[in-house]
């Protein structure tokens, strides 16, 4: 018993000299700490994420953002912004908007092409019909709400005629001199369908305006404007006609650019791979129509004063610089498809938008317009309507044999010019009846 107590005091007093000598010099006994934070599965699950989704940011905004020079326009659309707020100078506004619209207008294009890849060719189609003339839609919407129609017919009309004539032009013009030994040929039977559906949209114009100028209206001011509302839902049918028919039917007919770059025997698989994720591109749209839409608005307040300040009539500005400049990135796109020896995808970017502009947007906006309560017809002038009529019946006699050379570019880019000097002349008749100054300060 007493040795079992010497034991059990000689141990105690042990663990106590052990535990001072612990407190004295805690590194002759090194303790392993334990930390909670550092080992959490949750905390370290976390800061994973966070640096993936960081990752995912970078890379994002390199793919859309810096991967292309065009975007090196995009700061003039702060530009705009601080120059109106500054210096109030609608000339320098209309010019910086312009300059900042061209690459929101491109990387929309882009991010919708890689929507496209996700949804498969029947979505993608209507993506591209959707988005494919954003930029001269959101124009024509903030324009309408300012109750400006004639610059919407103006501008929508312009993107038509730039597309006939100059965009097609020059791809016919460089695709000649790159195979100037032998002749470019396309699908004629699917251009044949396209330009039948011009020449509709040249008559749901054409009778409207045909209708006020002889003043054989019923009701004199109110019949052309119910027959342009009841001619644009005609329209409209006809364009889902339309797409049904290319879709179901004839699916190659018109197909977008990603399909093309699909099923091509030159391309490599890799081409079909999406460089972003569908989601990203749902947020680049967004981001990207919301600053088009900011720019849009600036461009349509100052369009007059930048046709006051640039002494130019706004219907130049209208028919002939807006759609150039909008269009820039879509321009280009058709040339290297066209130096490609892709003509057909090239007719499919010039005659395919105008078909979208001519049988969509302006039948939509007459719609839109009677929504809110704007007087949006589809008398566009008979100089207007005009000049529209002659460019695609131009255009189809260039293009019924089913070939190409440099030389009906050269002719094509030619009548553009002979159009553009024609509104550089031209005085809007709407406007003199507005501003009968106009007329006086133009003869001059």
């Amino acid at each position: 018993m007493k040795r079992a107590i010497s034991v059990g005091s000689l141990e105690g007093k042990g663990v106590i000299e052990l535990e001072n000598a612990i407190l004295l010099n805690p590194s002759l006994f090194p303790r392993k700490d334990v930390s909670f934070e550092e080992d959490s599965p949750i905390d370290h699950e976390y800061g994973n994420f966070s640096q993936n989704v960081i990752s995912k940011v970078l890379s994002s905004i390199k793919v859309v953002v810096l991967s292309t020079k065009i975007n090196l326009l995009m700061p003039f659309g702060p530009m705009a912004i601080l120059v109106d707020r500054l210096f109030h100078s609608h000339g320098w506004v209309f010019v910086f908007s312009l300059l900042g619209i061209i690459p929101l207008a491109e990387r929309l294009g882009y991010t919708t092409e890689q929507l496209a890849l996700f949804t498969g060719p029947a979505v993608g189609g209507l993506l591209y019909a959707t988005f494919g003339n954003a930029t001269e839609l959101i124009i024509s919407i903030h324009a309408l709400k300012s109750g400006l129609i004639r610059l919407v017919q103006q501008s929508l009309l312009g993107s038509i005629l730039s597309n006939l004539l100059l965009v097609l032009g020059c791809a016919l013009f460089a695709g000649g001199l790159v195979f100037h030994k032998k002749e470019q040929v396309f699908n004629h039977a699917d251009t044949s369908v396209d330009f039948g559906l011009l020449l509709m949209a040249v008559m749901g114009l054409l009778f409207p305006a045909v209708l006020h100028a002889t003043q054989t209206e019923l009701e004199y001011g109110k019949s052309q404007l119910s027959l342009s509302r009841f001619t644009s839902c005609i329209m409209l049918v006809a364009y889902a006609s339309y797409i049904v028919f290319q879709l179901k039917s004839q699916k190659n007919l018109e197909l977008p650019v990603y399909e093309d770059k699909g099923f091509d025997e030159d391309t490599s698989n890799d081409a079909e791979a999406p460089a972003i994720s569908m989601w990203e591109s749902m947020i680049w749209i967004s981001i990207l129509t919301g600053g088009i839409s900011i720019l849009s608005e600036y461009l349509v307040k100052t369009i007059e004063g930048a046709s006051k300040e640039f002494q130019m009539p706004v219907s130049f500005l209208s028919v002939i610089l807006l759609p150039v400049v909008g269009n820039a990135a879509e321009h280009v796109g058709s040339v290297m498809f066209a130096v490609k020896d892709k003509l057909d995808i090239s007719l499919a970017v010039a005659v395919g938008s105008s078909i979208q502009i001519s049988m969509f947007m302006i039948p939509f906006c007459v719609v839109v317009g009677w929504m809110i309560g704007c007087p949006m017809d589809l008398n566009f002038q008979p100089f207007e309507t005009t000049s529209l009529f002659m460019s695609v019946i131009i255009v189809n006699f260039m293009l019924q044999n089913g070939s190409s050379n440099y030389f009906k570019g050269i002719v094509l880019i030619l009548c553009y010019l002979i159009v553009s000097a024609s509104y550089f002349e031209h005085i809007d008749p709407m406007s003199v009846e507005d501003n009968p100054s106009t007329a006086v300060g133009k003869s001059q």
